[in-house]
């Protein structure tokens, strides 16, 4: 259960570190830590306003994407703490769960009957297509090196201190990063504080969600923001920290990833659209090196 809890908590804070360091970087004082989640409160207050052209579908995606993505979460460890739920194969698992959390936003956007939602849904799922051959790069690397097939043994046995698997560890680790920016509907690839729906990616899928609806999917976003930092610092835990200090390792490992991920934003330009298939496939193949670099490792005895 540990794993768990610290994906709810961390995902209480990950949205503001991000949102505190951009402001901080643009020289703003920004708005309060935790107002995403006040926001979320006040959505949690208001009605629905649904389409003419949509269906029940659309009233129980939201739950749905809600749901799948917390059964994701349970799939997840955290160095020696074991996930809730546990067995071989189960990051495929993991990787199924979160594609049906973006199916039902897919669906819900496309019953819209907006063209603009349309647009972003198709941008949305070629996105995932690019970026889910460099997830399965990753964990069959994980899974070759240690010899497991599950997330909980395989996090438990990947030790990185020595150096040949230190250089691997931070490979895998810089995949997993961009990854995240990937699913998360964040820079590079996406731009969350756009208006503009011609260039909108995920924001344009939820244009028409309102209310208790709106506020599923804002909470199910801050999960998978906090899933995909738990990949990359589980990369990076020394090996064999336990007890209270791998918990604490998570949470300041889990601030820095906010602040990671609010420095690109200040420093970083969105893609061009036409080049965000080029740096998804770029992000593959260093998935790619990272499962050449573990099979020499392997092959050569190091």
């Amino acid at each position: 259960m540990i794993p768990l809890i610290l994906i709810l908590v961390s995902a209480l804070f990950v949205k503001g570190v991000i949102n505190k360091t951009r402001a901080r970087l643009a020289g703003r004082t920004g708005c309060r830590f935790f107002q995403p989640l006040l926001t979320v409160g006040v959505l949690l207050g208001k009605g629905e306003i649904y389409s003419t052209s949509s269906t029940w579908l659309t009233r129980v995606a939201p739950a749905v994407c809600l749901a799948a993505t917390l059964g994701a979460a349970l799939l997840l460890p955290l160095g020696i703490f074991p996930a809730v739920i546990g067995f071989d194969g189960d990051f495929i698992l993991f990787a199924y769960l979160l594609a049906l959390s973006k199916l039902a936003l897919v669906l819900t956007a496309l019953e819209s009957g907006s063209s603009f939602q349309g647009m972003g849904s198709a941008r949305e799922v070629l996105f995932s297509m690019l970026v889910e051959p460099c997830f399965f790069l990753l964990v069959g690397t994980l899974a070759m090196v240690t010899g497991c097939g599950s997330f909980s043994a395989i996090f438990a046995k990947f030790d990185n201190m020595s150096v040949n698997l230190l250089m691997l560890s931070l490979i895998l680790a810089y995949a997993f990063l961009n990854v995240a920016l990937a699913e998360n509907g964040r820079l590079p690839v996406d731009d969350t504080r756009t208006h503009l729906e011609l260039t909108m990616v995920h924001e344009a899928m939820v244009l028409d969600l309102s209310g208790a609806d709106l506020a599923f999917v804002q909470v199910a976003g801050w999960l998978k923001l906090s899933m995909w930092g738990m990949l990359v610092v589980n990369m990076l835990i020394p090996a064999r920290t336990a007890g209270w200090l791998l918990v604490a390792w998570f949470l300041v490992a889990m601030a820095a990833y906010g602040v990671v991920i609010g420095l690109i934003e200040s420093l970083m330009a969105r893609n061009r659209m036409t080049k965000n298939a080029t740096y998804l496939v770029t992000v593959s193949a260093i998935g790619l090196l990272g499962f050449a670099v573990a099979y020499v490792l392997l092959t050569s005895g190091l």
